[in-house]
């Protein structure tokens, strides 16, 4: 079993554009089992066995609602198996393998983007893009300032702008700290490259919808402008899959 899994999770390219430039379809595992379900304890179930991550540790859900959600990737899955439709159960894997151990380096990391978060950074021109990002971001600034007294700086372009330490400080507070919880963060604030918007949605300030929006607003400008990038728009619904796990770790395990 532990091959298998290593073979799923860890051998092949989960991004489609990856794949592609390795020479075309990934080499998929045909389905190895009849039934997926949530066992005692949060366990997720293959044929009433436990399923291993790559580390070999056991697949346990902090809550039953987010081992059935996991389980319901694997039953999904029709006559292979491919990881580049199971976000959720990835994400279940960097967080058992890699969040639990060392929970620090992961919420510094998130500290990094507060420090220079895209939600700080406004255009100069055209006006109806400035428009766009106050529309998009301006209420997650209000929401730091209301809910925490956190204020931050803005700045026209890419010049770096230092921020209040005690702002940065108090919102680094914020992170949780729980590993699931801490995983999920992470994952959102990588792919939004916004840890205030991460936050915000951890503590339910917006909803999913909001926030993927909000992380796109230069992106879709770019587009309403120049037209669709097709290559583009498919590495955004890769994204786009794995912020919504995320979302549902966030959501599962409050």
């Amino acid at each position: 079993m532990r091959d298998i899994f290593t073979e799923i999770f860890e051998n092949q390219p989960v991004d489609p554009m990856e794949s592609a430039r390795r020479g075309g379809r990934p080499d998929l595992r045909k389905r190895f089992y009849e039934t997926a379900h949530s066992g005692e304890g949060g366990a997720v179930l293959l044929d009433g066995k436990p399923i291993k991550t790559p580390a070999l540790r056991a697949l346990n859900a902090p809550t039953r609602e987010l081992a059935e959600a996991i389980a319901g990737e694997w039953e999904s899955q029709r006559d292979v198996v491919d990881p580049a439709r199971m976000p959720l159960t990835r994400l279940a894997n960097a967080i058992i393998d890699a969040v639990n151990e060392a929970p620090q380096p992961v919420a510094d990391e998130i500290e990094k983007y507060l420090r220079s978060d895209l939600v700080f950074y406004r255009a100069e021109a055209p006006a109806g893009l400035v428009e766009k990002q106050a529309r998009a971001w301006d209420p997650v600034l209000a929401w730091a300032r209301d809910r925490f007294n956190a204020r931050f700086v803005l700045a026209q372009g890419v010049m770096h702008v230092a921020q209040p330490r005690e702002s940065v400080e108090t919102l680094r507070a914020a992170i949780p700290v729980e590993p699931w919880r801490l995983g999920a963060v992470s994952s959102i604030t990588t792919l939004t490259g916004s840890g205030l918007l991460a936050v915000a949605l951890a503590h339910r300030a917006f909803d999913p919808g909001e926030v993927w929006l909000a992380a796109h607003v230069d992106e879709d400008w770019q587009m309403s402008q120049w037209g669709r990038d097709e290559v583009a728009l498919q590495r955004r619904a890769f994204r786009e899959a794995e912020f919504h796990a995320a979302a549902n770790v966030l959501k599962l395990t409050a």
